[in-house]
C-alpha cells in the first residue's frame, strides 16, 4: 500500500490520514484502520485525488457520516473519502434546492422551510447525510427521497455530470450507479409550503422516531430491509430475538429491527448476531432477510 507522497499532500487542500480507525467515523462504533482516509474539500480535490490512487492501484469508496456502515475489524485495506465537507445547500430555483452529499438531512429540510418550501419532512428524523440518503433512497411513510429529487450531480469517469433521475435506475431502498460513481449533490423540487405546516411535518418525525427508535446505545438504524409485505421487526419479534446478545452487541429491547453496541462490540459480534438473527427468521417465518447496512472492509 502507498502512503501519500509530498506530491499529492502539496496539490490536495483537504486532509489525508493514515492508519485511522474507522470506529471513530461509523455510527455503530466499531471497525479497524483505513489505510488512508481522506476529507476531500470540494470536487477539485476529488479531481486531484482519484487519479492518484489510480495510479497507485489502492480502492476507495466514499462515505458520509458512516451512519449505515459496518466496518470489519481488521480495516479497510484501501482509500476511504469522506464527503463530509461537502455540505452546502443552496437555492437555485423557484421551488428547487441543491443541496451536497455531505449535508445533514434535517438541515436540508429546515433550510428549505425558511424558503417557504417543503415535502421532504419524513428525512428530518433520519440521521446521516443527504448523499448517504440518495444512495439508499431513504424514506418513510411510503415515500422515497429520490421521487423528490430533479436530478442528481455526479462524479462519474473523473467528470462532474448531472443526470436526471429518470435516467437513473431506482426503487425502494436503493439507487443503482456505476462502479467508480460518487453522488456529489442532489436538486430536489419541492413544494410551497407555509413553514409551521413543515413544522409539524419535522416535530411529529422527529418524535415518532424518538419514541421508537430511541435505544440508548450506538446503533445504525434498521439492520435488515423489510421484506416485502413483511415489518421485519415483527419477524425478529416472532423469531424470539429481541434482546439476544452476542459479546457487545445486541438487538435492541426498544425497536428489534436496531442493532446495538452496548459496549466493546466488535464488527464480528454484530455478524454472528446478524447471523443468528437471519437463521432464526428464517427457520420460523421462512423468510430470508437482506443487510440494510453496508458491510465493508476486512473481517
Amino acid at each position: 500500500m502507498s502512503c501519500p507522497t509530498d506530491s499529492i499532500r502539496a496539490l490536495f487542500r483537504g486532509q489525508l490520514l493514515q492508519g485511522e480507525s474507522m470506529c471513530l467515523h461509523t455510527s455503530l462504533k466499531t471497525g479497524g484502520p483505513a489505510d488512508i482516509y481522506a476529507i476531500p474539500e470540494d470536487a477539485e480535490d476529488l479531481r486531484i485525488l482519484l487519479p492518484w490512487l489510480a495510479e497507485q492501484s489502492i480502492p476507495w469508496f466514499p462515505v458520509g457520516r458512516g451512519n449505515n456502515l459496518l466496518v470489519g475489524d481488521k480495516g479497510i485495506r484501501g482509500a476511504v473519502i469522506s464527503l463530509e465537507r461537502f455540505n452546502r445547500i443552496e437555492a437555485i430555483g423557484e421551488l428547487l434546492i441543491k443541496a451536497e452529499a455531505g449535508a445533514e438531512n434535517l438541515a436540508v429540510v429546515r433550510f428549505a422551510q425558511k424558503l417557504g418550501l417543503g415535502g421532504i419532512g419524513f428525512i428530518s428524523g433520519i440521521p446521516g447525510t443527504i448523499g448517504g440518503a440518495i444512495k439508499m433512497n431513504a424514506g418513510a411513510y411510503g415515500e422515497g427521497i429520490l421521487e423528490r429529487a430533479d436530478h442528481l450531480t455526479l462524479l462519474r469517469g473523473g467528470a462532474v455530470r448531472d443526470f436526471r433521475i429518470d435516467e437513473l435506475d431506482y426503487g425502494y431502498r436503493h439507487l443503482r450507479l456505476e462502479d467508480g460513481d460518487i453522488v456529489l449533490a442532489a436538486v430536489f423540487r419541492l413544494d410551497s409550503r407555509e413553514p409551521h405546516h413543515t413544522e409539524d411535518e419535522i416535530r411529529k418525525d422527529v418524535e415518532l422516531r424518538r419514541s421508537k427508535h430511541n435505544v440508548g446505545y450506538p446503533s445504525a438504524g434498521s439492520f435488515f430491509k423489510n421484506p416485502h409485505g413483511h415489518a421485519v421487526w415483527r419477524l425478529i419479534d416472532a423469531a424470539g430475538m429481541r434482546g439476544e446478545k452476542v459479546g457487545g452487541a445486541q438487538v435492541s429491547e426498544v425497536h428489534s429491527n436496531f442493532f446495538v453496541n452496548t459496549g466493546g462490540a466488535t464488527t464480528q459480534d454484530f455478524l454472528d448476531l446478524a447471523a443468528r438473527v437471519k437463521n432464526a427468521v428464517l427457520t420460523t417465518s421462512g423468510v430470508t432477510l437482506e443487510e440494510e447496512v453496508r458491510i465493508v472492509g476486512e473481517i
